[in-house]
Order: structure tokens, then C-alpha cells, then sequence
């Protein structure tokens, strides 16, 4: 058998439908396969790879770090330098109060680690979280998810989940003492790039601190500079007790964190100990990998030059087919008539070179969500790609 045929049979499959083109290598924002086609890659491995695939810096870094140690130790109990440097260099670009770090393996083990954080600092069951929000996959992640669709088949459930619209008036009455936290996306993704309004959310901040409930920032697709800012909450002045991140965070190595006070953090040390714990959470070559993307991210001012890319996407896309088009920096839905209209355009576009993507709760949207690395000139091939596939 073929590879192709090879991973029809052996490779778990997550659709009736995937993809299916054989990726040979990446680099900044082109997929190559093994017929020799380029791709313009249009999603960043689902905002991964924000500074873009195969940084040098990065291969750097997992070379040398892979020749010096892999996994040692479970978490939390040997002093790894990669581990504690990028922690330290999280920590001296988040707010005061999130300055102590736990490494997990993806973004939804951060949001995991967060809810039994938010049980334990509390002493409280209840949760709030956003319809049409996605928080991850895992049993507990897919409890705050907001959307019955993909939770039906998997109940029962976390018990004492309550859920409102983004925006609305309705999750800031149910806030109450009994409530041990808010999770809520920093801007929804998944919906369909959905901005907070900024008087909700400085209420959502008010209700939380005067009732002693945790505030759950979910950055795992809007950090890193997605958004035109390194985290996308310092567009609104609001700071969370918690924020979860994940996706660019190990530079296209698999990791999440989430992030909280050193006190509140402390609470996971006992009654009972190892309140939680991880075999490979924090693994010194993803820690490694993360701390040059970073990097690269601060010290080559990709994140200034979000906007004007954002600014240049929105300016090319004019099509008489594209009903409206809503972005926070370079996560954007490009909105069309209708579902299988998005399916048909995505199609063409694979065929002509361009590779991009839907939304989970707005199937209805193209999703564009390149490396930041992206140039002027790939941006214009792009939306030129779309377009003339429309």
C-alpha cells in the first residue's frame, strides 16, 4: 500500500473526508507535497505557526536541545533550564498577577488544568462558559464547549455548566458566589471571529472580582501576536486570574499552558499533592522551541505589522460573493452564502495552490489565518487565489 492508503487504514481518522494531500516539508508560509506542489498556507497549522514553518531558529533550538536532554522526569520535580527560562520569559510579558506558569501538551489540557484549578483555589462546582465557544476536545474541555452538536454524543458530562451568549447581559446576571469560574475565548474563533465588547467585558472583570470567581481567558488561538497585540486581552484593559495558551506557544511543537498568580497556583501542591500532574507536559525541546519562536515573535516585530496586513487582506477581498468579512488582526471569516458554497470554494482553491480552512460554529466562513510571517506579495497571491476561485 501507498502512504495515502497507509493512512486510511492505520491513522486514526477525524472526518469521513480529510484533506489527503502527502506533506513532504514546510517552509515559512508554503506546504510542500509529494508531487512537488506549493501550497499558500492560509491557516498556519490552525495559528500555530505564527512565525511561519521551519524557522531556522527554531530547528536551532530543538537540535540543541535534543542533543543536550529529551524527557527526564515527570513534571514539576527536576529544575529544567528550557522549562524554567520560558517560563521566566512568559512572565516578564503577561501582567503581574500571571506569573506562575504550568506547561501542559496542548491547549486543551491547559483548559482542563484551569477548571480543576478554578475547583480547587474556590471551593466551587459551577462554571460559566459561551455558546458557540471551543475550549478544546477533552471530557472536560468539551463540557464548557458551546455547542450541543459536538457534545451529544459524549454525555454525560461535568454537571453545573452553565452557558449564555458571548456578549450578553444574561452571563453576567448568572455570576454568583457559587460560581467557581468564566471561561470565555479572549475573541471567539471558532464562532466566527467574534470581538467582546469592551463595556461587557470590563462588567464580566467587576462581577468576577466581587463575587471571588475566577476569570478564564482562553489565548490559545488569539495569543502570540495573532490579534495585532502579543495577547489579544491588552486590546481591551482587562486582566484575567487565569489565561490559557496554547497552539504558537511551542513554535510548532506540541504545547499549552495556563497561567495564574503564584499563590493561586500554589493551591495544586496539596490536599492533595500532585493535584495535577503530567508525564510530558513542559518537555524540554517543546519549552525549547517555544522560547526561540517567542523570540523570533518580540525581537523581528511581526506583531506591529499585524494590522497593516489585516488592513491589506480586507482591501483585496471585494468579491461580490463575500457577504462580510470579520477579522481581529490576521484571524479573520470571510463569510459567504452558504456552507456547501465555503466547501466548493476551499476545494478550488486547493487545486489552484491554496490552502485554507472553516470555522467549527460558522461553517459558513473561509477562514484565514496565515503565519504572521506572511508578505505583502503572498497576501495579494492569496486573495487574488480566492477570488478568482469564487
Amino acid at each position: 500500500m501507498n502512504n495515502r492508503q497507509l493512512f486510511q487504514q492505520h491513522v486514526a481518522q477525524t472526518s469521513p473526508t480529510p484533506v489527503g494531500i502527502e506533506i513532504v516539508s514546510a517552509s515559512g508560509s508554503y506546504l510542500h507535497d509529494v508531487d512537488g506542489k506549493h501550497y499558500l498556507d492560509m491557516i498556519g497549522g490552525i495559528s500555530v505557526c505564527n512565525i511561519g514553518h521551519s524557522h531556522p531558529a527554531v530547528v536551532d533550538a530543538v537540535k540543541k536541545q535534543a542533543e543536550a536532554y529529551m524527557h527526564v522526569m515527570v513534571y514539576g520535580e527536576l529544575v529544567q533550564s528550557p522549562q524554567v527560562k520560558y517560563a521566566e520569559l512568559l512572565a516578564k510579558h503577561l501582567p503581574a498577577s500571571l506569573d506562575c506558569v504550568y506547561f501542559t501538551n496542548s491547549g486543551t489540557e491547559a483548559t482542563e488544568g484551569a477548571l480543576k484549578l478554578a475547583r480547587r483555589a474556590t471551593g466551587r462546582t459551577d462554571i460559566i462558559s459561551c455558546n458557540r465557544s471551543y475550549h478544546g476536545n477533552t471530557l472536560g474541555a468539551l463540557s464548557v464547549m458551546g455547542d450541543e452538536y459536538w457534545r451529544n454524543a459524549f454525555r454525560p458530562l461535568l454537571p453545573g455548566v452553565w452557558r449564555y451568549d458571548y456578549n450578553s447581559e444574561a452571563l453576567l446576571l448568572g455570576i454568583n458566589e457559587q460560581v467557581a469560574c468564566v471561561i470565555v475565548e479572549t475573541v471567539q474563533g471558532e464562532a466566527g471571529v467574534i470581538e467582546p465588547d469592551i463595556n461587557w467585558l470590563k462588567q464580566l472583570r467587576e462581577k468576577c472580582t466581587r463575587t471571588g470567581t475566577l476569570l478564564i481567558f482562553d489565548e490559545i488561538q488569539c495569543g502570540f501576536g495573532r490579534t495585532g497585540k502579543l495577547w489579544g486581552f491588552e486590546h481591551y484593559g482587562v486582566t484575567p486570574d487565569v489565561v490559557l495558551l496554547g497552539k504558537a506557544l511551542g513554535g510548532g511543537m506540541p504545547m499549552g499552558a495556563f497561567i495564574a498568580s503564584h499563590e493561586l497556583m500554589q493551591t495544586l501542591t496539596h490536599s492533595p499533592v500532585l493535584g495535577h500532574i503530567t508525564t510530558f507536559g513542559g518537555h524540554p525541546v517543546c519549552c525549547a522551541a517555544g522560547m526561540a519562536g517567542m523570540n523570533v515573535l518580540l525581537n523581528e516585530g511581526l506583531v506591529a505589522s499585524v494590522a497593516e496586513k489585516e488592513q491589506l487582506c480586507r482591501s483585496l477581498l471585494t468579491h461580490p460573493s463575500i457577504k462580510a468579512i470579520r477579522s481581529k488582526g490576521l484571524l479573520m471569516a470571510i463569510e459567504l452564502e452558504t456552507p456547501a458554497l465555503v466547501s466548493e470554494t476551499l476545494r478550488r482553491c486547493l487545486a489552484k495552490g491554496l490552502f485554507s480552512d472553516w470555522f467549527l460554529f460558522a461553517p459558513e466562513c473561509i477562514r484565514f489565518a496565515p503565519p504572521l510571517t506572511i508578505t505583502n506579495a503572498e497576501i495579494r497571491s492569496a486573495c487574488e487565489i480566492l477570488q478568482s476561485c469564487l
